[in-house]
């Protein structure tokens, strides 16, 4: 069969013609339904849309009111809590026997701000019982350095060197002589005072074997009795020894912790050193300042003092010590007062004949009758 064209159609065929009708209406009709079936998916989609947003919508709500609900009972009871805390707190307050709470010192301050080094060292020549008492120095100062021994024939001004070296302001010096005498030195590097005492009457940490004791490296209470406020030398003293013996605060290689006190008392015309551990009576009496117990821990020494320079071991004297004997005129005087055997004998001949002529009876007159 010829095969029918639009050509055929416009030529005026009329077969072809109909075919052609025919095949342009079956497709119009199929575009037709496929337009009204995406209508009605489009409708349907839609409606399904709509529905899930106002299902969402409704959930939302509900979430929202249920959150804004516990929110309103937590509050609620953290309002109460805080109440009853306060309630509690007025009717329960601990404590304060210290008065800590208004110190301002005592804010939390982590810097380590005064910057206090003292150099503990002995010259040569020190004996066991002077190397001991100047171990026992330094465990009770955790701010302390050390130094090897110093040379006897060196300067004492070249221990301002040594300070510079080691980055220390303060010094506490052992002078050793003719292995007998024991001499101390505690001056501010490096413009001064400086103070050379005279130590009396040692005894040390391992020697007393004393039953108090306290944490290492904690820092110490300083104690001075009331002349240490009257006397001007002896408040450069004080300042000397609050800066020399004081712990400095937040100091990398101390403990946040009081528990020893360092006392130091004037009697005498000298200085006594006592070192002491602070301890409550029972455990309980932890806070309670009044039932606390001081026990001896060691070492303890008394200071003579000799003579109180203006400068770091160079100066003007301040301070001289009018009543001072030197331990070389004290043995002088010993032995003047324990003479040779041959004149206590004569002494005592003397004595034995002056009692004797004092205690002689008087002459009796009534003895010639018997004759």
């Amino acid at each position: 069969k010829p095969r029918h064209s639009v050509s055929g159609a416009r030529r005026g065929d009329p077969a072809c013609a109909a075919m052609v009708k025919r095949k342009g209406g079956k497709q119009n009709g199929r575009k037709a339904k496929r337009n009204r079936e995406e209508e009605l998916s489009d409708d349907d989609a839609g409606s399904e849309t709509g529905a899930a947003a106002a299902v969402a919508d409704a959930v939302d709500l509900d979430v929202a009111d249920a959150k804004q609900a516990k929110e309103v009972a937590a509050s609620a009871v953290q309002a109460a809590a805080e109440e009853g805390e306060e309630g509690e707190e007025k009717e329960e307050a601990p404590p304060d026997p210290y008065l800590l709470a208004d110190a301002s010192y005592i804010q939390k301050d982590t810097r380590w701000r005064n910057k206090q080094r003292t150099l503990v060292f002995a010259s040569r020549g020190v004996t066991s019982r002077f190397r001991h008492l100047c171990e026992d120095i330094r465990k009770m100062l955790p701010h302390h350095k050390t130094e090897p021994k110093f040379d006897k024939t060196a300067r004492l001004h070249d221990i301002n060197e040594i300070c510079e070296l080691k980055s220390c302001n303060n010094v506490i010096f052992f002078e050793a002589r003719k292995m007998k005498d024991l001499y101390m030195w505690i001056s501010r590097v490096p413009a001064g005072p400086s103070i050379k005492f005279q130590v009396l009457n040692i005894h040390t940490t391992r020697e007393v074997r004393l039953a108090g004791n306290c944490l290492l490296g904690s820092r110490p209470l300083l104690y001075f009795d009331k002349p240490f406020q009257d006397i001007s030398y002896l408040r450069v003293m004080k300042t000397l020894f609050t800066q020399a013996f004081g712990t400095p605060r937040n100091h990398p290689k101390s403990k946040p912790f009081h528990d020893h006190i360092m006392a130091f008392y004037w009697l005498d015309g000298k200085i006594w050193f006592r070192h002491y551990q602070i301890a409550p009576e029972t455990p309980a009496d932890g806070m309670d300042p009044e039932r606390q117990q001081l026990t001896e821990i060691g070492p303890r020494f008394v200071l003579d003092p000799m003579r109180m320079l203006a400068g770091s071991f160079c100066g003007q004297t301040l301070y001289a010590n009018g009543n001072y004997m030197s331990p070389t005129a004290l043995r002088v005087h010993a032995k003047r007062m324990l003479k040779s055997p041959y004149v206590k004998k004569l002494q005592a001949k003397a004595d034995r004949e002056k009692l004797i002529e004092e205690n002689t009876l008087p002459e009796d007159p009534t003895d010639e009758a018997f004759v």
